[in-house]
């Protein structure tokens, strides 16, 4: 059930929220499905709900830098210097945490993935629940991620207790997460903070750790947030793969010339990235919804959100080969 993010159904997710139950609601980056972060019980309806594989861990959202404190025993002066910068906002810190955190949340890790969203929705919520709230993103395993409520009610339906309305997200990919380790930051999944912003104020950032079965923090598999028409690069794509089948296609800027594609869609006209990425999951769900046979798209340079954003093309492509 879609309810408008106002402040009397605000409490009432809260409350939700508190008794065990699922809240889906906005943050600045996708929709989160939220429980209580401290209720094993209450978490492991997420990992149901989702059909999330257990061993992928959470991210604990919370709305007050006290809080941070009950559930992590540690905070270097690089991590300090982040969260000052950086909090509220699309960033998400893997630190170690207290035993107060369920196991289900780090799925069994002496870490745990936190963040600090830069919503006045999700922030008035976490709030009044008095709870770090732990909340992936609110879609089916796998599948694209949602940037409105709309997404969420078409994936999830009423296995969500209650949706928030807060209308479109405005950064439309996941937060990027960065794991401190010896002082150096380490890049564990791009998001909606550019690699380069962290570098200007706590040096290089080393990207990339080596896939593990185990991964210690979400964003990690090799593919994920995926259509469910199959999705390839153009510069991978021949003619004959795309005879008598119907197309869609997402350019950067403007279409490329030489493909007839049923459906065309732009992220940017302007090239702005952060347009292109608030655009990303919208476009492709309009995409499946025109019930193409493939999903044709232009890689963009890796640079700034362009890295967040072929992240999760190439994770979605991934599940197509």
């Amino acid at each position: 059930m879609i309810s408008k993010a106002n402040i009397e159904n605000i409490k009432i997710a809260a409350g939700l929220i508190r008794d065990g139950k699922l809240v889906a609601f906005p943050t600045e980056t996708v929709y989160g499905l939220g429980a209580n972060g401290l209720d094993p019980l209450a978490v492991a309806k997420i990992f149901e709900v989702k059909q999330r594989p257990s061993f992928n861990p959470l991210i604990l959202h919370i709305s007050d830098i006290k809080e941070l404190h009950s559930i992590c025993s540690s905070i270097d002066d690089t991590v300090q210097i982040l969260i000052d910068k950086f909090w509220p906002g699309p960033l998400t810190l893997v630190l170690e945490k207290k035993d107060i955190v369920p196991g289900i949340v780090s799925s069994g890790l002496d870490t745990v993935a936190v963040r600090m969203p830069d919503n006045d929705i999700a922030l008035e919520l976490i709030g009044n629940a008095g709870v770090p709230v732990a909340a992936p993103s609110a879609n089916t395993f796998g599948m694209l991620s949602p940037t409105s409520p709309e997404h969420v009610e078409k994936q999830l339906g009423n296995k969500v207790d209650m949706i928030l309305d807060g209308g479109s997200t405005k950064v439309g990919v996941e937060s990027t997460i960065i794991q401190v380790i010896n002082h150096v930051p380490v890049l564990l999944r791009p998001g909606g903070l550019p690699v380069e912003e962290i570098e200007r104020l706590a040096g290089k950032v080393q990207i990339g750790i080596p896939m593990n079965e185990q991964p210690n923090s979400p964003g990690q598999l090799p593919f994920h947030y995926s259509p469910k028409v199959p999705l390839r690069f153009i510069d991978e794509v021949t003619q004959s793969d795309l005879l008598n089948k119907k197309t869609g296609a997402l350019f950067f800027k403007k279409e490329i010339p030489g493909y007839d594609s049923a459906s065309i869609k732009i992220l940017s006209p302007s090239g702005d990235l952060r347009i292109a990425a608030a655009n990303l999951f919208s476009l492709l769900h309009e995409l499946e919804n025109e019930m193409v046979d493939l999903i044709i798209v232009e890689r963009i340079e890796e640079k700034g959100l362009g890295l967040a954003i072929m992240d999760r093309l190439k994770k979605a492509s991934n599940k197509s080969h």
